[in-house]
């Protein structure tokens, strides 16, 4: 756990110049956020997705200082290094997901005190829900990722992530078009109820097997490769 440790040290030193970057995307933030009484809702999606891809950019860093040949001369092994990223991208993921959701509510009363006539007013259950959707979304995006990552490097890695992304919109889009058409019902309100009692159980489940499943798929690739 020492090495791990270290290692993650290591990359947040290197993430340390995205200090200014992080203020300004905040300001956006806060920008996106007073654009009308529904944005609000949109700040954790933002800052979970700000710091998720911040974190990514760890495998830049690394690529282009060469750092894994070094880091492998040192007491540590693949494991740990593949091990170490995914600490990494996850929490930068869940808090940025949790500051999302910590400032939403102290913004909007802030906007309430400066704009009295133009309350906003926060469904916290909607909050909770966006907070999670968010979390999701962006977790499936580096799952998938950081595989590609490993296999093709950090730029090809996003090329191919691109792809997959156009991929999975329009499949979206198809799926969406064919209910509308066929006129299938769907119970809005069954499905709401669902979520509201197991929503976040399902999440959680989900979350853990999407990056178990690309854990694995890294380190195999990552301990393939003639480092």
């Amino acid at each position: 756990m020492k090495e791990i440790c270290g290692l993650i040290k290591k990359d947040l030193l290197n993430l340390s110049s995205y200090k200014i970057s992080l203020l300004v995307m905040l300001v956006c933030v806060f920008a996106i956020g007073s654009a009308g009484e529904e944005m609000w809702r949109y700040i954790p999606i933002v800052m979970t997705t700000m710091l998720g891809m911040i974190a990514l950019s760890t495998f830049s860093y690394d690529e282009l200082a060469k750092s894994d040949e070094y880091v492998l001369s040192l007491p540590v092994n693949k494991k740990e290094i593949v091990l170490e990223k995914y600490i990494l991208v996850i929490s930068m993921a869940l808090i940025g997901g949790i500051i999302g959701f910590i400032i939403t509510p102290i913004f909007t009363n802030i906007l309430n005190n400066v704009r009295p006539e133009n309350n906003i007013h926060i469904d916290y259950n909607s909050l909770i829900f966006t907070t999670m959707g968010g979390i999701f979304g962006i977790s499936l995006i580096l799952a998938i990722q950081i595989p590609s990552i490993y296999k093709w490097g950090a730029e090809k890695g996003r090329i191919q992530m691109f792809i997959l992304f156009f991929i999975i919109i329009l499949l979206a889009l198809g799926i969406a078009y064919i209910v509308t058409n066929l006129g299938i019902n769907i119970n809005e309100e069954a499905i709401n109820s669902f979520f509201q009692r197991f929503g976040i159980l399902i999440v959680v489940c989900l979350l853990i097997l999407m990056y178990y499943i690309s854990y694995r798929i890294s380190y195999k690739i990552f301990r393939n490769k003639g480092n």
